[in-house]
């Protein structure tokens, strides 16, 4: 009996823990198989793949429940006599909807290790299965669930061994350490289990040490990292003796908790550029924060960041949409967390997932949402759709200018003068009368931002010469002279010979600004001087400021 364990990444660099701890735990089991697709290939294709087993296991999750089961669909034409079953979050609760498929067979909910070894070995005779949902002439059965899975078991795990290695370098491989969250924000599936359980340390750090040797990007799946100070500083102190010049590591963290020791560590030895934290800020409104089981000090996040943005890089993640989160609200939250100037400040949306305690209680605020995965909010009592569709338009705004580096030095100035959230609101509803969100060119970007601004800054000629200095440092050759004229050839000969620049290997653009910008970019203040700003290109790497 052939049995394929599969998922349908949302990119190739992307990878599934969840199989490749089912395939090491089962890899002794005559006739299983793993691999990996994405959400883009041809379905056709997975499915004739596919459909060559007599059983496929499906990884499900929220971002590719809809491609899975459209694939399924086309297993079952092409072979009927394949068995399908799903596993995973997407599928673990509310499942009513999904077993009622023809073309689905078989559910397990919860933790997959337990049930999925029972599975294949008793095939077909699955009656006794723990966590498994199936049907029997029509009605459907629901199975005791299994017993918590030992972590122990995963004393010698190596996860990523079955892999061709040298794949391992252009992917994101994820980590785990730990199960389970602490906490219970009710919009957050891991608030449904709440005894944190930590895997054997020997396999973390073997683990560890072979995505370290292999890999470049180390991303760890614990809800919250730091939740225990000497765990943490025995884990940071093991990738500090055995990374890679290339590796870089994620932490998801709750910042408010940061122990001082942690951060006293990171001080002294954590070298700049190796971790990524991922922080969950969601919201600064302590009402929204309360009301969906969430505490949380802005003011202590927001201290514990300024003191570590030297050394990690951040992602800060806001959540619009939640109760008492009235659009003033979300104002504040988005002004107050940009000016921290993170790297990356992600806007998302809420999402109503199966399971969570805000999907139960959605009556109880108006909310509605689609009833289609993402499940994401459509209005509630606190914004209406027309407020929620200006958002997205800001978020794209966002996403452009800010994540996509197109324009950091004009937003961090326009942050501190004027309101970013009104600016970005406005570029991101008047670029959308001009392109795609999705289709323009890196010119289309400056365009659209210079005719916004001349529309509606036309007063202050920092934000336009702030939008030429991002234009001129964004190309690794120089570009073609656009937003701001250079200062005049003969000048331009002068100063790169009174500054003794090498113009035979490099090429220059020279700025005339009415301020200084080597205050601008250290300080973020503006000194009104007449300042001429050189941008040297070497043809490999981007601009830089000479």
């Amino acid at each position: 009996m052939r049995i394929l364990l599969t998922t349908l990444n949302a990119k190739y660099i992307h990878t599934n823990l969840a199989i490749r701890l089912l395939y090491e735990l089962n890899h002794a089991h005559k006739g299983l198989e793993w691999k990996e697709f994405t959400i883009k290939e041809p379905k056709e294709d997975i499915a004739k793949e596919c459909a060559q087993f007599d059983i496929v296991a499906f990884s499900c999750y929220i971002w590719n429940i809809t491609q899975t089961l459209e694939v399924i669909k086309k297993i079952k034409a092409v072979n009927p006599n394949t068995k399908i079953l799903l596993g995973g979050p997407e599928v673990s609760y509310e499942y009513n909807d999904v077993i009622a498929l023809n073309e689905v067979d078989y559910i397990i909910i919860g933790e997959g290790e337990t049930p999925f070894k029972e599975f294949i070995t008793s095939f077909p005779n699955v009656e006794n299965v723990p966590s498994l949902v199936r049907k029997v002439e029509g009605k459907v059965l629901v199975n005791a669930q299994a017993p918590m899975f030992d972590l122990k078991n995963f004393e010698n795990s190596m996860p990523y061994q079955f892999d061709d290695v040298e794949s391992l370098g252009n992917k994101v491989l994820y980590i785990e350490t730990s199960r389970g969250c602490p906490y219970k924000c009710e919009f957050c599936l891991a608030s449904l289990d709440n005894k944190v359980r930590y895997l054997p340390n020997a396999s973390i750090k073997a683990t560890l040490l072979f995505m370290m040797q292999h890999g470049k990007v180390v991303k760890f799946l614990d809800r919250t990292f730091n939740i225990k100070r000497d765990f943490t500083i025995d884990i940071f102190k093991f990738i500090l003796e055995n990374h890679r010049p290339q590796n870089v590591f994620q932490f998801e963290i709750t910042a408010d908790i940061l122990h001082p020791d942690i951060i006293k560590f990171i001080h002294e030895f954590v070298p700049k550029g190796l971790f990524r934290f991922e922080i969950g800020i969601q919201t600064v409104n302590q009402k929204a924060n309360l009301q969906v089981s969430r505490k949380q000090s802005f003011e202590k996040t927001k201290s514990i960041i300024q003191q570590l943005d030297y050394k990690i890089e951040m992602h800060l993640d806001l959540i619009v949409g939640l109760a008492l989160d009235e659009w003033s609200d979300i104002k504040y939250s988005i002004e107050e967390v940009f000016k921290l100037f993170a790297p990356e400040m992600q806007l998302g949306f809420l999402k109503f997932l199966k399971g969570t305690p805000v999907r139960d209680k959605y009556k109880e605020h108006g909310f509605v949402f689609d009833p289609m995965p993402p499940y994401q909010i459509i209005e509630s009592n606190y914004l209406t759709k027309e407020q929620l569709a200006d958002i997205v338009k800001l978020e794209h705004a966002l996403e452009i200018y800010w994540n996509g580096k197109k324009a950091v030095n004009t937003l961090k100035y326009v942050a501190t003068h004027y309101s970013i959230f009104d600016f970005l609101l406005g570029l991101g509803i008047y670029f959308g009368t001009q392109r795609d969100y999705h289709k323009y060119s890196l010119t289309d970007v400056f365009d659209i931002m210079t005719a916004f601004v001349d529309k509606e800054y036309n007063n202050d000629p920092v934000i336009k010469q702030l939008i030429a200095v991002d234009y001129y440092l964004h190309f690794k050759v120089k570009p073609k002279e656009l937003f701001l004229e250079e200062i005049n050839h003969s000048d331009k000969f002068k100063l790169i010979e009174q500054r003794k620049l090498n113009h035979h290997k490099y090429r220059y653009v020279i700025l005339p600004l009415n301020f200084n910008y080597a205050t601008f970019s250290s300080e973020n203040k503006i000194k009104k001087e007449e300042h001429n700003l050189v941008i040297q290109y070497n043809g490999t790497s981007k601009a830089e400021i000479v």
